[in-house]
């Protein structure tokens, strides 16, 4: 493996939105340069000044090209930009010298720039926020601790489930609201979903029609399936010898939320990309979240596994609501990203691709960390 560039102790965080919490906080007082790039400098100042970081963190209007100029080998490029930006950016990273994370899942134009990133000694840090992120820490303790007790030789069975949402702190009657552009959440309803249902593989072609009930420490939601979860299956570590009766990672709302949209599936069913585009904007200026709401998050994993006579169950639950500080969003996505940033910064993370933390035992480092950062959750275990 190639040598791991050490850092630079310079970060640059690029873009402001919603999910910019208290996470680049933490890196203001990890390291001692940070520059925060957002469509103009004047907006960069307004985002330092909401967070309490004036004179902390150096504001810088974003251009690829500005951001390139300033880049010097070993600097850590944070992307809160959306994900079809990710590619150009890496590449710009590559050939700076600078390593890179965000929270977004692994794209293959992203992937096909590790080897390079990698040669260069470079980490590329992906997956590392609430969903994809903290999900995958949970997945691996859960699976660790299963292992050990159920033994990885053991034929045996599972069923392991991940929901996670972000839903209004207070229901309202579309039991939803929207923090950013519904785009991005019509464009994932009308995405079909790969899960493991039965033991066998199933796609749902309109994911939001095998919504279902779905309990979590006394509460009803309504989850659904999301993007392909089978891949989940090697990444999380399950052994070869246990087979799945279930394995999904999907989508959690309030319940009622399927009742409320029924006009928003209507036109999910036969709108083009036109009206699905004018739908979005509709909507968000009907149900836009606002000053006075807050948000709340879920995040619930579980996983059950029986053989040769023993059983074996694991939850982690997650369970947030904003204060007129954070949002729960924000809190839950800036946190986990800037402490793997902190991991590049230190030199504990390997070059190439990263995808939050891959081991059991580094998951529960990070968890111990996040749970001391203000990111709070419970596990149970049932033997």
């Amino acid at each position: 493996m190639p040598e791991l560039a050490p850092a630079s102790g310079t970060v640059h965080w690029v873009g402001a939105g919603l999910s910019t919490g208290s996470g680049l906080a933490a890196l203001c007082e990890a390291t001692d340069r940070v520059r925060l790039w957002h469509r103009t400098e004047d907006r960069a100042a307004d985002a330092l000044a909401r967070l309490g970081l004036t004179g902390r963190a150096e504001p810088r209007a974003y251009t690829l090209p500005a951001l390139t100029a300033e880049l010097a080998p070993g600097d850590v490029v944070v992307s809160m930009l959306p994900a079809p930006e990710h590619p150009a950016l890496l590449a710009e990273c590559v050939r700076g010298q600078a390593h890179f994370a965000c929270s977004s899942y692994v794209s293959d134009a992203v992937l096909e720039q590790v080897p390079a990133a990698e040669k260069a000694g470079l980490v590329v840090l992906t997956e590392a926020g609430l969903d994809p992120g903290i999900d995958h820490l949970f997945a691996h303790s859960l699976v660790a601790r299963a292992r050990e007790a159920i033994g990885d030789t053991t034929a045996a069975s599972y069923t392991l489930t991940s929901y996670c949402g972000g839903v209004p702190a207070v229901p309202n009657d579309f039991r939803y609201r929207f923090s950013w552009a519904p785009a991005g959440v019509l464009g994932a309803l009308r995405s079909p979903a790969r899960y493991i249902e039965d033991g066998a593989e199933t796609t749902a072609e309109r994911p939001w029609e095998v919504t279902r009930r779905h309990v979590v420490d006394g509460e009803t939601f309504e989850v659904y399936p999301n993007r392909d979860s089978v891949p989940f299956v090697e990444q999380y570590g399950l052994p070869a010898a246990w087979q799945p009766r279930t394995f999904v990672r999907g989508t959690l709302r309030l319940d009622g939320w399927l009742h409320a949209w029924d006009a928003v599936f209507e036109e999910l069913k036969g709108g083009d990309d036109a009206r699905i585009a004018a739908l979005a904007r509709e909507l968000a200026q009907t149900y836009p979240t606002t000053d006075a709401d807050r948000d709340r998050v879920v995040l619930a994993v579980s996983l059950d596994v029986s053989g040769a006579g023993r059983t074996w169950s694991g939850r982690y639950l997650l369970d947030l609501v904003g204060d007129a500080e954070e949002s729960a969003m924000a809190r839950c996505v800036s946190r986990p990203l800037a402490l793997g940033v902190r991991h590049i910064l230190d030199g504990s993370l390997p070059t190439g691709l990263n995808r939050a933390a891959e081991t059991a035992v580094r998951s529960d480092e990070w968890l111990g960390e996040l749970a001391r950062e203000g990111v709070d959750f419970t596990l149970r275990v049932d033997s």
